[in-house]
């Protein structure tokens, strides 16, 4: 696909976005922001995408006061009305799904499918968050003391803060502002500067819906803006109960850092350094196509990205034939094009990370056996295009524990399925983690307590493409938080205790005397 075969302004104008933008809004109207021109590059074709007037501090401080005042009327409409925007939130979705996947995968770089899945994923969360918003249950305890009743409930949380990362341009983001709002909070996005259109398009997908049934200026923000305008003031700023942060440990340790100092609710994903263990009693074949989607797919630029393979010294050989044979079919080219499997990196810096680590790998001893190269051409005149690479290593190099977001897999043998699960936890992070094997005794130890340290734990599928029901997060470096399904709500909201005596007595807890004569 040339840069003559794909015109992003046909689809911008489907999802009402103009060149060149504004870069804040509360919601349905957009501020007049004078900050320094960001312009948005493809990385499929190098072709400008538009530019954006950044939002300042100034604009900032607006936004995060129009927050608290809607903050104060959004909670007080109840949960299951809350779950009724949300629902046609998800129904706006769907009728944008189409442009919005085109915009996620041409901005982004991600295939075609993969910006649809996207855009899916947003569809359901909200779907999810429906259902949640009649399910805010609390616990009724037992007291000790006669005629008293205890329970807990939950309570809004007020202005969440999302930091979202460019490889997940719109999902991440759903994945927080719909669990928040029927929780009763109101969100204010900062997206990367890598991919704003893609949260513009939000937004205005979003306008639409908050202006049709007269939700309150405030309620849901968005803040595109760099770090010289809008960084630390935003992690600093008290009026922000939570920051939920996307990105990589480096930042959200500058993140936990800046918010645990005032005392403030961090909720972070992090790093992957992601490993499928395949086993002698694998079905190789199922193992293959997880290791290709897990490895290549998005171009090796998800946190679940499976970075690392660990296959039984009895298999190895076959497997390491079969599997350098199957990059060499792999399809690369431009994200749109339908037959495309892999499209580019992010940016020429990306691509010089991903050059940087190879030699590192080459230094500390290990072997390239595929791939490594940068893609030239007319097709591949964005710079961003590389060949995914396969290295042999041991276990054991520094490398080996650093996240590379490139397609580079280290693969690796093991004798005994300890010396895996062992090899698998060696590095500081945990976020996802795989099993290929048909052996109980295998599966069941790798899921056991003495088994994987990893937030997500897969048997017989691969460490990429979580589901939205389950929560979704990772250990160590990873950061711990959890996003998504199960009970993740928990998190956007306050737990109180409450206890209420009902009798004409005022006994102490613990049998506790304190009488007055």
């Amino acid at each position: 696909m040339t840069k003559q075969a794909f015109r992003i302004e046909s689809v911008l104008k489907e999802l009402g976005i103009e060149g060149s933008t504004k870069g804040a809004c509360t919601g349905t109207k957009w501020f007049d922001t004078k900050g320094k021109s960001l312009d948005s590059y493809s990385p499929a074709d190098g072709v400008k995408i538009g530019t954006i007037s950044q939002a300042t501090a100034e604009d900032y401080n607006k936004i995060i006061e129009q927050a608290q005042k809607a903050f104060k009327e959004w909670q007080m409409i109840p949960a299951p009305k809350r779950g009724e925007i949300v629902r046609q939130m998800g129904e706006a979705l769907r009728k944008n799904k189409e442009p919005l996947g085109k915009l996620v995968s041409y901005e982004m770089g991600k295939i075609y499918q993969e910006g649809l899945g996207e855009v899916q994923e947003m569809i359901d969360i909200c779907d999810f968050a429906v259902g949640l918003s009649r399910q805010l249950y609390g616990l009724t305890m037992q007291s000790e003391r006669p005629q008293h009743r205890m329970y807990e409930q939950w309570h809004p949380l007020g202005i969440v803060g999302v930091i979202s990362a460019f490889n997940f341009p719109v999902a991440v983001w759903s994945w927080n502002a719909m669990l928040a709002l029927v929780c009763g909070d109101v969100v204010v996005w900062k997206p990367s500067s890598k991919v704003p259109f893609c949260a513009i398009a939000v937004h205005q997908i979003m306008a639409d819906v908050l202006r049709q049934n007269m939700i309150p200026e405030g309620v849901l923000n968005l803040v595109v803006g760099s770090s010289g305008y809008v960084g630390d003031n935003f992690l600093a700023d008290q009026r922000v109960a939570l920051i939920s942060a996307t990105g990589s440990t480096k930042m959200g340790k500058r993140v936990a850092k800046i918010v645990g100092e005032r005392l403030g609710r961090s909720l972070l994903e992090l790093g992957g350094n992601n490993a499928i263990i395949i086993s002698q009693h694998a079905n190789q074949d199922m193992a293959l196509r997880a290791v290709l989607f897990g490895a290549v797919g998005t171009a090796g630029q998800r946190c679940t990205s499976t970075r690392r393979l660990i296959i039984h010294e009895s298999i190895f050989e076959e497997f390491k034939k079969k599997l350098v044979n199957a990059y060499s079919h792999i399809r690369i080219g431009h994200p749109l094009d339908k037959d495309t499997l892999v499209g580019p990196l992010i940016d020429t810096k990306a691509v010089n990370q991903f050059f940087d680590a190879i030699e590192r790998v080459k230094q500390e001893g290990g072997r390239i056996l595929y791939g490594g190269e940068k893609i030239e051409g007319e097709e591949f005149e964005s710079g961003c295009y590389v060949k995914p690479c396969i290295a042999e290593v041991s276990h054991n190099l520094p490398i080996v524990c650093d996240e590379t977001f490139a397609p580079l897999l280290y693969i690796m043998k093991y004798k005994t399925i300890d010396e895996a699960i062992a090899i698998q936890n060696d590095v500081p992070q945990g976020l996802s983690s795989a099993i290929f094997s048909l052996n109980l005794h295998e599966t069941e130890r790798f899921l056991s307590q003495a088994g994987s340290d990893c937030g997500i734990a897969n048997v017989n599928i691969g460490t990429s493409g979580a589901e939205i029901g389950g929560a979704f997060g990772g250990e160590k470096e990873t950061g711990g938080g959890r996003e998504s399904g199960s009970d993740s709500w928990k998190f956007y909201m306050r737990r109180q205790t409450n206890t209420i005596n009902f009798s004409t007595e005022l006994p102490l807890a613990q049998g506790i005397r304190f009488d007055v004569s």
